[in-house]
């Protein structure tokens, strides 16, 4: 349209002309479509070029991996927002518990009428003088003995006995054996030998010169505990000592658990058992036990204690009680958990078992038909808390070590489940996580004494189905009943 005041002039046309040729008269409505289209285009690819990471699809291994992410923060924040307070009354031992220790093994040998107690790298060597086997080789154990010998020394005034200590060496290792570091206040002795000579030739000929003789015949008798090997033994007893096994008194001294352990014993456990709720917040569908062993093992190391085994089974992976299967089965809502899980913590071992339902079980609604197992699952529950209940009420001074595992099996067997308990209900626990003495129904010869520490952990196992297992670390004490040392017991299935 032409204006008014622009009827003279002879360019208002040609101007209005472009006007419409650059707004409105060259492109149609869907003209200014398409370019708007092509441009929105343009910046989407370039959005793409640059953060193209952004909008390609996850896979959906990737968005797996990133669940067990997830599930793995998730666990270990739960934990640490704790606080750790299990930790609080435990700490590394001193060299004095270590001198104690050797001073009761040598008033025990007394007490069994043995001259020595002689002992390579290995739990008990550990036990006497903070050295495991991994310690002195860390490739394997070799050929060439290196043994801790220890005898009494008694005070001829007094009549205080206290321990003597030697160690027999390869003469090239004596220094390092000096840089071992082990607990003693006084300067190591040390018998060398060389690789020419019979070893235990020479431990023998310096008894003879630069110890004090047997006190019960020529022969010295030693003895050994169930980790040396059978040609160091066999060895000393062709070179003049009396070897026996070990027993009595002296085995009870490692039993005996003092107030120092007791405390690392307690904190390992409770925290193992923490460790165990805090993960099973964070559980969701479709896991699989080697996700969830995974996860719970670095839950446990983020507070400090080092798993050496953690078994993880589903519903009838569990009716086998230490599992075997590929750890693939992947969780549902009514799958029955079974977790049996250790760590160490200053040396010490935690053993704990824990059977639960996932989390999430209340936020589905189960078929018709899954209600029967569940009950099931429910009913076989109860009757192995109810046996745990019975095995913790028998840990008391001057039982047998028969009694705990009796009193649990009749439970189980009057609730008709006898024949689906498969193993004996406990274990002494320490350094190692499986000590004497054995709660098993066999062992009527063993007394419990104040001061030991067993789990108690009764079993069903019912093959094709599910299992049950639920086990605590129990202290046996003077009076009373015996003290839980893995925090609380289990509240039931959906409360571990």
């Amino acid at each position: 349209m032409v204006r008014k005041n622009d009827r003279n002039n002879p360019y208002s046309g040609m101007q209005n002309h472009y006007q419409g040729y650059s707004t409105r008269k060259t492109f149609s409505r869907p003209q200014r479509c398409l370019v708007a289209a092509l441009l929105l285009a343009c910046v989407w690819l370039l959005r793409v070029y640059k953060y193209q990471y952004y909008l390609v699809p996850l896979s959906q291994s990737q968005q797996k991996s990133n669940s067990v992410k997830h599930f793995q923060k998730c666990s270990i924040d739960n934990f640490l927002s704790t606080g750790l307070p299990f930790l609080d009354s435990a700490s590394p031992l001193s060299v004095s518990e270590f001198v104690q220790r050797r001073n009761n093994l040598a008033n025990a040998l007394v007490a069994d009428q043995i001259d020595a107690f002689v002992v390579e790298p290995g739990y008990t060597f550990q036990y006497y003088a903070n050295i495991s086997q991994k310690d002195w080789e860390i490739w394997e154990p070799e050929e060439r003995p290196f043994l801790m010998v220890v005898r009494p020394s008694i005070n001829s005034t007094t009549g205080v006995i206290k321990s003597k200590t030697t160690f027999l060496a390869p003469s090239f290792e004596l220094e390092r054996v000096r840089l071992l570091g082990m607990p003693f206040v006084e300067e190591l002795e040390i018998i060398p030998w060389e690789e020419h000579w019979n070893p235990y030739e020479t431990l023998r000929k310096s008894w003879k010169s630069g110890s004090p003789e047997s006190t019960l015949g020529n022969d010295p008798k030693v003895m050994v505990d169930e980790e040396m090997r059978d040609f160091i033994q066999r060895g000393l007893g062709y070179s003049g000592f009396d070897v026996i096994g070990l027993g009595r008194e002296v085995e009870r001294v490692r039993q005996t658990k003092s107030p120092a352990e007791i405390e690392i014993v307690r904190a390992v456990n409770t925290g193992t058992v923490e460790a165990v709720r805090a993960m099973r917040k964070c559980m969701y569908a479709k896991l699989t036990e080697n996700e969830i062993t995974e996860v719970l093992d670095n839950t446990l190391r983020a507070a400090g204690l080092e798993p050496f085994f953690n078994i993880v089974l589903f519903d009838e992976d569990a009716s086998n009680p230490h599992g075997g299967t590929n750890g693939t089965k992947a969780l549902e809502a009514t799958t029955l958990v079974l977790i049996d899980v250790g760590a160490h913590l200053y040396g010490y071992s935690s053993d704990i078992t824990r059977t639960f339902f996932p989390p999430f079980f209340h936020s589905t609604v189960p078929s018709p038909a899954a209600l029967p197992n569940i009950i099931h699952k429910q009913h076989v529950y109860s009757i192995v808390y109810n046996a745990q209940s019975a095995c913790i009420s028998s840990l008391i001074p001057n039982n047998t070590a028969a009694a705990p595992d009796i009193a649990a099996r009749n439970v189980i067997a009057s609730a008709g489940y006898g024949p689906y308990f498969t193993h004996r209900v406990g274990h002494g626990i320490g350094i190692k996580a499986h000590e004497s003495p054995y709660l098993n129904k066999g062992n009527i010869g063993v007394r419990l004494r104040e001061g030991m520490v067993f789990t108690c952990e009764p079993g069903v196992y019912l093959e094709g189905k599910f299992g049950v297992r639920e086990e605590d670390v129990l202290l046996v004490k003077r009076d009373g009943e015996a003290e839980c040392l893995s925090g609380r017991r289990s509240g039931g299935p959906f409360d571990p």
